[in-house]
């Protein structure tokens, strides 16, 4: 574990009690200089109110602020040493986002690791530059399979060594939809919107594959562009299908712009609308004609769970310290998976760094090598555990039910339906409340 005040020589750590062989290479960090790693998230534009709590949580856990004073944070020094982020860094949600502040990163050899990036597409463009450089990247809300595996042994298209995530696969996320809407709302037909990225076309296609395996028929599964603002025609298209449900699982603006003229469309008025956790952010939630919409996405009740790496922090000490510290609450769902994200990064630097001398000496392989053996990790989401693609999250899904834009906080914790692995080949779920058990996976917590 950390230890919070520079350690006696003997109890340093020795080159031969350091994990890692060194095929990576080494980072050497010199008496008084700073531990590098990076924190790269969505933090301008209209989805930084997803990537602004993942960034304030690796500040948290750090010591950091965002005027740039620095401290030692709650998880303490590596061996005497502290660790800075730099300045945080923008993945601007898109490829080219992640691309440049990528390119950025793996320019300064002496860092060790990231945490972000917020988006799946952008992840998709910086992960490959970051495992050529030796590094790793540790996501709180990439979803997308194709950054990991489709869950059967298979890499995704966009997996590269070193990744890893906190965050849940979308097939879990997309199983856990279908199931809502199949056992809990009866439905059998269902249209899906997507943007196009990684993301939004990966929980899409999840969702219509579940929902197909479950019986249902998907009737529309089409697309908008990112920048779009007139939604009516593809609302036009989906309404042409006659669907009881719409999945659309995008981002801001788009998605405000579709629950603002869905109303518009002939033979929409009467379809259930459901989005997911890239639209489970306070300022989507607080317009009104979000009132109504079913949200799937993590599950937010983390109860008693502590971050085993953290003295007493358990969630609701992180978020009356964020209160204090920001003035808010986190603005997005994804705020406790950084938490855990950071502290994982900390722990495989203090598993894989040996001091020699004056310099702390970090093993590229060692990181890795700590990152893939995680095995019942105490987190503040739960237990932690990654598998050989990077696939560390506890993968437990909810949905919630949105009935007021002026308590959002009340919507986020009105479950109704839970999800988790186990039992079938993704997932079932168990009874909160004595009520006669779906047919398939999940439960049914609040009658509808």
């Amino acid at each position: 574990a950390a230890t919070t005040a520079a350690p006696a020589p003997e109890e340093a750590a020795t080159e031969a009690d350091h994990l890692g062989d060194g095929s990576l290479g080494y980072v050497r960090v010199e008496a008084g200089e700073d531990i590098q790693i990076r924190s790269l998230n969505a933090i301008s534009g209209d989805v930084a109110f997803l990537g602004i709590p993942n960034q304030r949580a690796v500040e948290y856990v750090t010591g950091h602020s965002e005027d740039g004073n620095t401290s030692v944070g709650p998880f303490g020094r590596i061996k005497g040493w502290t660790t800075s982020i730099g300045t945080g860094l923008d993945d601007l949600c898109s490829a080219d986002g992640g691309a440049a502040a990528a390119q950025m990163i793996v320019a300064d050899e002496q860092v060790v690791g990231v945490i972000g990036t917020s988006c799946s597409g952008a992840a998709a463009a910086a992960s490959p530059l970051i495992s050529a450089a030796g590094m790793v990247m540790i996501s709180p809300s990439n979803t997308s399979p194709s950054l990991t595996s489709d869950l059967a042994g298979t890499a995704g298209s966009n997996y590269y060594p070193g990744y890893y995530r906190t965050a849940h696969n979308d097939l879990y996320q997309g199983a856990a939809a279908a199931g809502f809407a199949v056992d809990v709302l009866g439905v059998s037909t269902a249209a899906a919107i997507h943007d196009g990225d990684p993301y939004t076309q990966g929980l899409a296609q999840a969702f219509a594959d579940a929902f197909e395996a479950l019986g249902g028929t998907i009737t529309t599964f089409t697309a908008v562009n990112k920048g779009d603002s007139d939604m009516v025609p593809v609302l036009t298209e989906v309404a042409s299908g006659s669907p009881e449900l719409l999945f659309f699982p995008i981002f801001q603006p788009e998605g405000d712009f579709i629950v603002q003229q869905v109303h518009e469309v002939s033979g929409m008025d009467g379809v259930t609308l459901m989005a997911a956790d890239g639209l489970m952010v306070s300022n989507f939630m607080e317009l009104p004609e979000s009132e109504g919409l079913y949200f799937s996405g993590p599950d937010l009740r983390y109860g008693a769970n502590r971050n085993q790496s953290l003295i007493g922090s358990n969630a609701d000490a992180f978020v009356s310290g964020y209160v204090m510290s920001y003035g808010e609450k986190p603005s997005a769902a994804f705020w406790a998976h950084s938490v855990d994200a950071t502290t994982l990064l900390l722990e495989a630097i203090e598993a894989a760094s040996y001091v020699d001398d004056d310099t702390l000496v970090i093993d590229r392989a060692g990181v890795r090598e700590f990152l893939s053996n995680v095995r019942d990790y105490e987190g503040l989401t739960g237990l932690l555990s990654c598998d050989e693609f990077g696939d560390c999250g506890s993968q437990k899904i909810t949905v919630i039910g949105h009935g007021d834009s002026g308590d959002v906080d009340g919507s986020l914790a009105n479950v109704i339906y839970q999800y988790a692995p186990g039992g079938g080949s993704l997932g079932e779920g168990s009874l909160v409340v004595p009520a006669p058990k779906p047919q398939r996976g999940g439960t049914l917590r609040y009658a509808i």
